[in-house]
């Protein structure tokens, strides 16, 4: 991994590498790897996981054929900040 340092500025490069790094899933990985887990929990866990990724694909494809409404997308609007009551 490889992040450039413009004009000194580290704070903005140490922002672009958390960034990335998270983006990989190192920190992710750094948790899962601090303790043992069992072979019969990492089989649970992998499992329980490739279900999620199945059911997204089903939620997307029915999405995609109509039978499911789309998530509503959110609306940002720009200009001056809304007064708050």
């Amino acid at each position: 991994m490889r992040v450039e340092v413009r004009d000194n500025n580290i704070d903005q490069a140490l922002r672009v590498l958390k960034k990335k790094m998270q983006r990989e899933g190192v920190f992710r990985e750094m948790k899962a790897r601090s303790f043992y887990e069992k072979p019969s929990e990492k089989r649970v866990r992998e499992k329980q996981a490739a279900i999620s990724r199945a059911r997204k694909v089903a939620r997307k494809q029915q999405q995609r054929e109509g039978l499911l409404p789309s998530p509503k997308k959110k609306v940002i609007e720009r200009g001056a900040p809304a007064a708050r009551a």
